[in-house]
């Protein structure tokens, strides 16, 4: 025995290849990690840009039924649309909602155009005061009219963390097909358009689209090529003190 106990005993040499292999697979994990976050931010960058496009553009007409199946996130969400038609008033779907003008509801609103499609047309918010019809005649329009607003997707997995009953008539998304099915329509298109402003003292108040998208993906991608700058910091420390040491001893 000695008095400072036994001396650790070095690794051997298969255990220090498999650790090496390890860091060797975390570190390009780590930079993949970064080149993705990087990617994705060209991407985010370009679909902001397009959207603003959008929004910013002369409305043009919705796509038709012959349209409906090439549908897509990427090419037609936030399009800025015209459409006209007629508003089936006793037909409306109110969505709960929270918004600058506090919690309340969206009157989604079907429109049937002239061809005989419907279009679910989201006509802006009202408060819980405001959800009878009777309370908001001024908006109640009985005859042609002609919406303008940006194109969105349907939202059929519902929000606010609860699905939609339709048989309880409480609706938490804007699911095209589901309020298509309660209001028993048919030829709905699978998307829907959101309003412009109609006013500043009107019911319901359209206008109130936020069209943001979060774009925190230079930070992600700077954190994980900073993870692995000290990962590889970390594994050249004891390689270059072994070079040291060898040194010393010769």
């Amino acid at each position: 025995m000695t008095g400072g106990g036994e001396a650790a005993r070095p690794r051997s040499p298969t255990t220090l290849a498999v650790l090496g292999t390890l860091a060797a697979a975390l570190f390009l994990g780590l930079l993949a990690l970064g080149t993705w976050q990087v990617e994705r931010r060209a991407w985010k960058l370009d679909l902001i840009e397009r959207v603003d496009q959008r929004v910013a553009a002369a409305p043009v007409a919705p796509p038709g039924p012959a349209d409906w199946p090439g549908i897509s996130a990427a090419a037609d969400e936030y399009r800025h649309v015209s459409v006209a038609g007629t508003f089936l008033n006793d037909h409306e779907t109110q969505v709960f909602a929270s918004t600058d003008l506090g919690t309340g509801y969206w009157v989604v609103t079907p429109l049937r155009t002239a061809d005989g499609t419907v279009i679910l047309v989201n006509r802006g918010f009202v408060p819980t005061d405001r959800r009878d019809p009777a309370t908001r005649p001024a908006g109640q329009a009985a005859g042609p009219v002609t919406v303008i607003g940006l194109l969105r997707l349907t939202e059929p997995k519902g929000g606010f963390l609860r699905s939609n009953d339709p048989a309880a008539e409480r609706w938490y998304s804007r699911d095209v097909a589901a309020i298509a099915k309660a209001r028993d329509l048919t030829d709905v298109a699978p998307y829907f358009v959101d309003a412009e402003a109609s006013g500043a003292d009107s019911w319901p108040r359209g206008g109130l689209t936020v069209v943001t998208f979060r774009n925190s993906h230079l930070v992600y991608a700077l954190t994980w090529f900073a993870l692995a700058a000290m990962l590889a910091i970390g594994l050249a420390r004891p390689v270059l003190a072994g070079h040291q040491k060898r040194a010393a001893a010769r």
